[in-house]
C-alpha cells in the first residue's frame, strides 16, 4: 500500500463526517390552522416559529398556513395522517377526530371557570397525551380561544325561542348533530370555513363562538346578538405527527419543546383576558348582549345542558374519562 492511501482514506472519512448529511437534519414543518392571519393566536404561533428557527440555527423552519386555507379541522387531521401536513393547531373538534376523549371539552356548561378547566386539564394531561401518541400524534401545547357564547342573527331571549333558530354545527360530527336534533333544535352541519357565507345567506341563524373569534372574523356583523351565558371554554392544541417529530434531532426536539411550552403559556395567560375586551369592542359597533344569567331563562338552559352531558357520556365521551373529570371538577368546587 502506498503512503498516500491512508491519507486519502482519512481525508474521505473526515469529509463524510463533517458533511451536511451527518450534521443535524434540517426540516420544514408545515402547520395549518383555522386561526385567522394577524390574530393574537397567529402572532403567538409565529413567535414560536421564530424561536424554533433561532434555537436550532435555522435547522427547523415552521411554515404556517392560517385562516383555513388548508381546510377546517377534520381536513387538517386527514392531511396530517397522509403526510401532507406535519402539524396543526386545531380546536377540540379536530382533537375529537383523533380520539373521542376530547369531546369532554365540548360538553355545555361542564365548566364554570377557567380555573376549573385548568385543574381538570392538568390532571388528565398524561392520559390525553398518551391517547394522542397511540394514534400517532404528539401534543406540543394546549391552545385557548376564549369562552364560547351563542351569537344569533335575531334576538332569542328564551330557550324555546332559540330552538326555532338554525344552529351551526361542525359537518362530519353526525353524533352531535343527532343529539341537537333529538333535543328539539335545528342543527345545520357545515364546514367551519363556510361560517361567514352561511351567516350572510341565512343558512343558519345561531353560531357558537368565542368573542375574540366573532370579532376577528367579523361574524358578529351578521349575528349581532350575543346570549350572555358562557357555554364552554374553547380548547385547542398544537400537535405534530410522531413520524415528523422522530425525524428531528433530539437536541432540536428539546429546543422546540421549550418554545412550544412558552407558546402554550401565552395562550393560557393572554387569551382569557381578551373575552371582555372583545365584547366591549363589538358592543361599540352594534352588538346587543342579551342577559341570561340571573334570569328565569338561565335554569332552562342549565337543565338542557345536563341532558346534553348525560347523552354525550352515553354516546361518545368515554365514561371513564367523563367520570374522572367530573370527580376532579367537583373536588375543586368543594375546595373553593
Amino acid at each position: 500500500m502506498s503512503r498516500s492511501r491512508p491519507v486519502l482514506i482519512l481525508a474521505i472519512t473526515t469529509t463524510i463526517f463533517l458533511s451536511p448529511l451527518h450534521a443535524a437534519s434540517r426540516h420544514t414543518i408545515k402547520l395549518a390552522t383555522l386561526i385567522p392571519s394577524g390574530s393574537v393566536w397567529d402572532k403567538t404561533l409565529k413567535t414560536m416559529g421564530a424561536e424554533w428557527k433561532e434555537a436550532t440555527d435555522d435547522r427547523i423552519q415552521l411554515r404556517i398556513y392560517a385562516g383555513g386555507v388548508a381546510g377546517d379541522d377534520p381536513d387538517l387531521i386527514r392531511k396530517m395522517r397522509i403526510g401532507q401536513l406535519q402539524a396543526a393547531t386545531v380546536t377540540v373538534t379536530g382533537l375529537t377526530e383523533i380520539d373521542p376523549a376530547f369531546a369532554l371539552f365540548e360538553i355545555p356548561m361542564f365548566f364554570d371557570s377557567y380555573d376549573e378547566l385548568f385543574r381538570v386539564l392538568e390532571a388528565l394531561e398524561p392520559e390525553l397525551r398518551d391517547r394522542l401518541a397511540d394514534k400517532g400524534f404528539r401534543l406540543l401545547h394546549w391552545g385557548h380561544a376564549g369562552w364560547v357564547y351563542f351569537f344569533t342573527a335575531k334576538p332569542a331571549t328564551t330557550l324555546e325561542e332559540f330552538r326555532k333558530l338554525g344552529v351551526f354545527v361542525w359537518a362530519g360530527n353526525d353524533e352531535m348533530t343527532a343529539l341537537w336534533r333529538d333535543r328539539g333544535f335545528r342543527p345545520v352541519p357545515l364546514a367551519a370555513t363556510d361560517i361567514l357565507t352561511g351567516l350572510k345567506t341565512g343558512m343558519f341563524d345561531a353560531l357558537p363562538s368565542t368573542p375574540i373569534a366573532a370579532l376577528s372574523l367579523q361574524w358578529f356583523r351578521s349575528a349581532p346578538n350575543m346570549l350572555d351565558l358562557g357555554i364552554t371554554p374553547l380548547l385547542g392544541a398544537t400537535i405534530i405527527t410522531e413520524k415528523a417529530w422522530q425525524r428531528i434531532d433530539p437536541a432540536d426536539q428539546r429546543a422546540l419543546t421549550a418554545a412550544a411550552d412558552r407558546a402554550g403559556e401565552a395562550f393560557a395567560s393572554e387569551i382569557p383576558k381578551q373575552d371582555a375586551k372583545a365584547i366591549q369592542e363589538m358592543q361599540a359597533r352594534g352588538l346587543s348582549v342579551i342577559p341570561v344569567v340571573g334570569t328565569a331563562a338561565e335554569a332552562a338552559w342549565r337543565t338542557e345542558a345536563e341532558h346534553f352531558a348525560l347523552r354525550m357520556r352515553e354516546a361518545f365521551v368515554p365514561p371513564e374519562v367523563y367520570d374522572r373529570a367530573l370527580a376532579i371538577r367537583d373536588e375543586f368546587r368543594g375546595e373553593k
